[in-house]
């Protein structure tokens, strides 16, 4: 017998009911957004299921359907225990934790993204169980890795990939959706804007600005480019966003335009620019040297200076593909490795992306220095006279305890992807190979601590969230992880 479901409920469905016939509409030909100049719309999107990265993407995210049955028949789990989570949240991508009101009013809101739309669970009562109250569905949606908010104005950026809604990277259309969660119960969305980019959208600016990036070029693009720059719209206004027709992040790999994957704000506010020839940095406010056009001048979000960064040593990676980056500075100098001994800011950790033959060949967690790169090196690199960042050291699940892969091809998948830093302990995700705790105080020598590797694992990110660690898992859900190691 199913249960009557309460009136609140009803609504909340219906609800979201509505949203996804408006934007199924809007996904159709009829395209509820003009173009934008020079940005000629596409024919052709529906509201199916979006398509995995592999197929047409970079060199990573395999993309196996939620629910599917576990291809790996073990599992591994030591220093951690699962503690709870939600199962309801399969295809989960992203989270993100937004706080509302003070004192013992507080209330914190978990949202997940991923090929569902978005979901808002309450983790106040039990940060172990959390409880749904509200959702906005968007059946098809993809991609929201690393989705972004504004935690004042509480607006969430979910990011279209051109892949969305059964599209493709040469024709389908990508952009960013505008969402308003001051009420987690009644998610809204307050426009949508197409953009140039679309695999990642991040803040910038305390959130004034988004910088879009990824995937591949569309097949109007110019064909040297390797991949799509970034994109910079102004949100000043969220009702009305206003696009700059002009990318940034250009000529990122050694000189030619390729794919920036992601962007990542340190706690300095240099905006790290992650995808194929390296990590780049940019100051975006205040006034810099500007090392390429040798003076002094205001940096802005669609003018930013260069700061440091550059490619990585191909012989210490796999591949040239950088997913995602942070630097531990300032007020987070202390996260990652000591910084009496390392240097303030003076150390990237980095995830090479990629999906080769054997696991001990996939991407890699890389920590470079970046000594040598203030002077715009990374932005003047050629071909002929490349510049690389020296690699501290490099880790990888391959022959370490807790990695198994006896499986089929998918089980054996052994990418880095994402991670989250804290009090020297560096916990990321990859893939079918799990969770992995890592000690980093000593970047010379990554130690594992501990890992948590399901037998149906698909771990894209994990996250620090009080003494809980909560991973978006694209198979299983939210896992919530307590660590027992310390």
């Amino acid at each position: 017998m199913v249960p009557r479901k309460s009136r609140p409920a009803r609504r909340m469905i219906q609800g979201g009911g509505a949203v996804a016939a408006s934007l199924a509409l809007m996904a159709g030909t009829a395209w509820a957004c003009p173009p934008e100049p020079g940005y000629p719309q596409t024919d052709k999107t529906t509201t199916a299921q979006g398509e995995g990265e592999g197929q047409g993407g970079h060199s990573g995210h395999y993309h196996r359907a939620a629910g599917a049955p576990a291809q790996q028949a073990s599992e591994a789990i030591k220093g951690v225990r699962r503690v709870g989570g939600v199962d309801d949240a399969k295809g989960a991508i992203s989270l993100m934790f937004i706080d509302y009101g003070h004192g013992r009013h507080k209330r914190t809101v978990m949202y997940a993204t991923g090929q569902f739309g978005l979901k808002a669970y309450d983790i106040t009562a039990d940060p172990r169980v959390p409880k749904l109250v509200g959702q906005l569905n968007m059946p098809g949606m993809w991609e929201t890795e690393d989705t972004d908010f504004d935690p004042k104005r509480k607006i969430i950026y979910l990011s279209r990939d051109p892949r969305a809604f059964n599209g493709n990277t040469a024709t389908g259309e990508s952009g960013v959706y505008v969402v308003d969660a001051s009420k987690p119960e009644s998610l809204r969305q307050i426009t949508y804007v197409k953009v140039p980019a679309g695999h990642t959208t991040t803040c910038v600016n305390d959130c004034r600005y988004l910088w879009t990036g990824g995937p591949a070029k569309a097949s109007w693009m110019p064909a040297d480019w390797g991949g799509r720059p970034v994109w910079v719209t102004d949100v000043r206004n969220p009702a009305k966003p206003k696009v700059h027709k002009d990318p940034i992040d250009t000529g990122r790999n050694d000189g030619k335009t390729d794919y920036t994957h992601d962007i990542q704000v340190d706690s300095d506010g240099v905006a790290w620019a992650s995808g194929r020839g390296g990590v780049r940095g940019y100051h975006t406010t205040g006034r810099h040297y500007d090392p390429l056009k040798k003076k002094w001048r205001r940096a802005t979000a669609v003018d930013p200076v260069p700061y440091a960064g550059g490619g990585l040593d191909e012989a210490t990676t796999n591949s040239t593909f950088m997913h995602n980056s942070y630097r531990a500075v300032g007020r987070t100098r202390g996260q990652a490795a000591d910084s009496r001994r390392w240097g303030n800011g003076k150390l990237l950790y980095v995830t090479e992306e990629t999906f080769n033959d054997g696991c001990a060949n996939d991407g890699l967690l890389v920590i470079a220095s970046l000594k040598g790169s203030y002077n715009g090196e990374g932005w003047r690199s050629t071909p002929d006279k490349k510049f690389r960042l020296n690699t501290v050291a490099t880790w990888g699940v391959a022959g370490k305890e807790g990695t198994d892969t006896s499986g089929d091809q998918r089980s054996r998948d052994c990418s880095a992807h994402y991670f989250d830093v804290r009090d020297g302990v560096l916990v990321q995700s990859f893939y079918s190979q799990g969770t992995r705790f890592l000690d980093v105080r000593d970047p010379t020598n990554p130690r594992q601590l501990a890992y948590y590797r399901p037998a149906d694992a698909a771990s894209w990110q994990p996250y620090w969230h009080g003494k809980y660690v909560y991973v978006a898992d694209n198979t299983r859900g939210v896992d919530v992880l307590e660590p027992t190691f310390r």
